[in-house]
């Protein structure tokens, strides 16, 4: 008897010994258990957090979802026959865009707006961009520029549209440059803004720390600038696309103004409102475009910010 509970008590503290010897073995164990635990165990705080990414979501849609809604039911039920004819329902724009698509249509209207769009935002950009940072950075090119710059600031860009067809006929020529003053101007005023506004406290402490005038520049005075700068190009992305689709709509033979104007003039409202869709559409694939774009060079804002908190 003395014998048996003599190896049931070395039996019981053997595995005591072991781990008391070898501690790692017992950190090693108490990893795995836990590493099973969160295999087999669901994880109630992702759930929570896609819920709660699925609900913002559809809050911020809420507005969106309301008027496609309104769109698609109040044609139906609440307006009149001959109301109906010159507002469809939401589906039938759908059906009109489905079969433009199929056709190739619509693929050949957007490439050549965006052609013309992108030439004319490009020019703008480099052009604004440019010259903005000249009249900041030199104050007597501004005093001296800046009467001008005010005189055409205030002048509609769509007022001046019979003139870029008088002096550059109503080719590709024409729509370009209507595109292009009119997305020059908020990309100078913000370009100029941006590096004004530059907290004067950083450029003389990089002063302090030698750096010299183009150092200074490149290091302090744009990166600052940049997002003021990112708002005027957005607000020139936009400006580019609505006066694009005006200018198509006179004397041109392909665009999605041309689209539009043609469709109502042919009395196939859906298409209309099928071109008129992607406008939108296309203006707001630009504007998360250049948000990105802005995210991605106002990086080290986030990086200060995060470092500071």
């Amino acid at each position: 008897m003395t014998t048996t509970l003599t190896q049931a008590e070395t039996a019981a503290t053997a595995p005591k010994a072991s781990t008391a010897a070898d501690p790692s073995a017992a950190v090693e164990r108490s990893v795995t258990q836990v590493a099973t635990e969160e295999r087999t165990t669901p994880a109630p705080g992702i759930a929570r957090r896609v819920a709660g990414a699925v609900g913002s979501g559809l809050w911020k849609s809420a507005a969106v979802l309301a008027f496609l809604a309104l769109w698609e039911l109040g044609p139906t039920y609440l307006a009149s026959p001959s109301t109906r004819v010159f507002l469809p329902p939401l589906h039938e724009v759908l059906l009109a865009w489905g079969k433009l698509f199929e056709a190739g249509t619509i693929q050949g209207h957007i490439a050549a707006s965006l052609t013309r769009s992108v030439a004319g935002f490009g020019a703008a950009l480099v052009a604004g961009v440019s010259l903005g940072l000249l009249i900041a950075w030199y104050g007597r090119l501004n005093s001296v520029l800046n009467p001008l710059l005010e005189l055409f600031r205030n002048t509609a860009a769509l007022a001046l549209l019979p003139v870029f067809t008088l002096l550059l006929g109503i080719g590709e020529e024409s729509k370009i440059s209507i595109v292009a003053y009119a997305a020059f101007f908020p990309v100078l005023l913000n370009t100029i803004a941006g590096v004004k506004t530059v907290d004067p406290l950083l450029i003389r402490a990089a002063r302090s720390l030698g750096l010299n005038s183009f150092r200074l520049f490149q290091k302090v005075i744009l990166p600052s600038a940049v997002p003021t700068i990112f708002t005027g190009i957005r607000m020139a992305g936009t400006a580019s696309i609505l006066v694009l689709i005006a200018a198509e709509m006179v004397g041109a033979k392909a665009g999605l103004g041309y689209l539009i104007v043609n469709a109502q003039s042919s009395f196939l409202i859906p298409d209309m409102y099928a071109g008129i869709l992607t406008v939108s559409l296309l203006g707001l694939g630009v504007n998360f475009l250049l948000v990105a774009l802005e995210k991605h060079f106002s990086r080290w804002r986030t990086a200060v910010g995060s470092a500071a908190s």
